[in-house]
């Protein structure tokens, strides 16, 4: 049964103010800290940290998604995410996500404490995906992925037939409108200028009326135009969340969540001072 309480409250916030998700791996091979989080004691030191520095959010992924990442079994996936799920829904009052492309692990992440359900397939990779959120009652972020990259798509256009398309799937199956989050998709299936493209475009996402995450912490096309390495991009990505918040987006996901509760803070503080003139 879902804590339908947590749920409602990390709902409401996110159309009150901007939160931070802190990205936790517990992966071999994720392109930026696969490794480093493997063990539950090292994987709670990490969020216990990233609560400290002002996460609002703990996204848990046991896959990773990186091209050319190698597949895992659900069943290897379970026991990556499931005991350090387990393990923190039991001792903090954040909410936690789960960060996963498979129907039955996101189902047993719900089970076990979880309250977001974060696929980047944006429910087409499995088809029980949608039964699966309608049935545990999570939230659930639906991001903009076409499976193959065609730079002779207008990005923009396709990227509203897409979640069209989502919004009838949600209808269909029985999942509120307002627990639905719309993830542009940066990096999934798009050229590095369609990269650029939907994060200049993400204040279209508004007429859906649906909260905006966007993850962009250290991905490629920072360094395609910076020339950076994967562990020096935290300026481009300080840069490009900073654009994305001028652009509507509610959550930010994010590897350095400490630089980006700077970013938030000063953000805030400087768009409340414009607004009391």
């Amino acid at each position: 049964m879902i804590d339908a309480d947590r749920r409602d409250k990390v709902l409401a916030r996110v159309r009150a103010e901007p939160v931070i998700m802190g990205i936790l791996n517990v992966t071999p091979d994720s392109f930026s800290d696969g490794g480093k989080h493997t063990t539950l004691v090292a994987a709670e030191t990490q969020a216990m940290q990233m609560l400290a520095e002002g996460a609002g959010i703990l996204d848990i992924g046991g896959e990773s998604t990186r091209p050319g990442a190698a597949p895992v079994s659900a069943a290897e996936e379970l026991v990556r995410v499931l005991p350090i799920i387990r393990h923190l829904a039991a001792r903090i009052d954040a909410p936690i996500s789960i960060d996963t492309v498979k129907a039955s692990v996101a189902r047993a992440a719900v089970e076990a404490g979880a309250v977001i359900i974060n696929d980047v397939t944006g429910m087409t990779g499995d088809p029980d995906m949608a039964a699966t959120v309608a049935e545990t009652g999570a939230a659930v972020v639906i991001t903009y992925h076409r499976g193959q990259a065609d730079e002779a798509v207008d990005v923009l256009s396709d990227m509203h037939a897409f979640f069209e398309r989502a919004f009838e799937k949600a209808a269909r199956t029985g999942i509120p409108k307002e627990r639905v989050w719309l993830d542009p998709g940066v990096g999934f299936a798009k050229t590095q200028q369609q990269n650029l493209e939907v994060i200049a475009g993400l204040g279209t996402l508004s007429r859906y009326g649906c909260p905006v995450l966007v993850g962009l912490s250290r991905k490629s096309f920072i360094g395609h135009v910076t020339g950076r390495a994967v562990d020096d991009r935290l300026a481009g990505t300080l840069t490009a969340h900073l654009m994305a918040l001028q652009r509507g987006a509610r959550v930010l996901r994010v590897h350095d969540v400490a630089e980006h509760t700077d970013l938030l803070r000063l953000y805030q503080a400087i768009e409340g001072a414009g607004h009391e003139n």
